[in-house]
């Protein structure tokens, strides 16, 4: 952001401090009009035509501007993609391990990938993958939802499943 002495234009739009327009005036007039009452000339909108300029404390500015995007990341919540992998003959014991790890990773707000990967002949069987995923789903309709149907990449089959807003 242009302050003071830093803007290249001939002349500007100028704004004061009350948000008044002044209208088009020459960088130096300005200059003077700001200094007169000791605060800064900040260049707003520099591809209008002529750029507008507003006469404000710079300091104070970009210490709001700071302040804002502090509240912002601390009001963002970071999703983490964690993955669990299962095989297209997996036993029923095993299964059920890697379910309840999906559904605890589920339930504390992170995204689950849950991936595939066939090894050997088996990819000729894609259909049993395919139905291992769509089981997998369908044990964590009440807490998730399919982002993204199961689909092939490579050797290895995925889906993704998103936690359920609560709200």
């Amino acid at each position: 952001m242009m302050v003071n002495e830093g803007i290249r234009a001939r002349e500007v739009r100028l704004i004061d401090q009350n948000g008044e327009q002044l209208g088009i005036k020459s960088k130096n007039e300005a200059l003077e009009i700001a200094s007169r009452v000791n605060l800064d000339l900040v260049m707003v909108a520099a591809n209008a035509k002529p750029p507008v300029c507003r006469i404000m404390d710079y300091g104070k500015f970009r210490y709001e501007q700071q302040r804002k995007e502090r509240e912002a990341r601390k009001n963002q919540k970071v999703v983490n993609l964690k993955e669990v992998r299962l095989s297209p003959t997996i036993d029923e014991h095993d299964f059920n391990t890697k379910l309840r790890n999906a559904r605890k990773f589920l339930e504390k707000g992170d995204k689950v990938k849950a991936s595939i990967r066939f090894k050997g002949r088996a990819i000729t069987h894609k259909g049993i993958g395919q139905k291992v995923l769509e089981r997998f789903s369908q044990a964590c309709e009440d807490v998730s939802s399919v982002e993204s149907a199961p689909k092939m990449e490579g050797r290895s089959m995925f889906l993704v499943l998103a936690p359920k807003n609560e709200k």
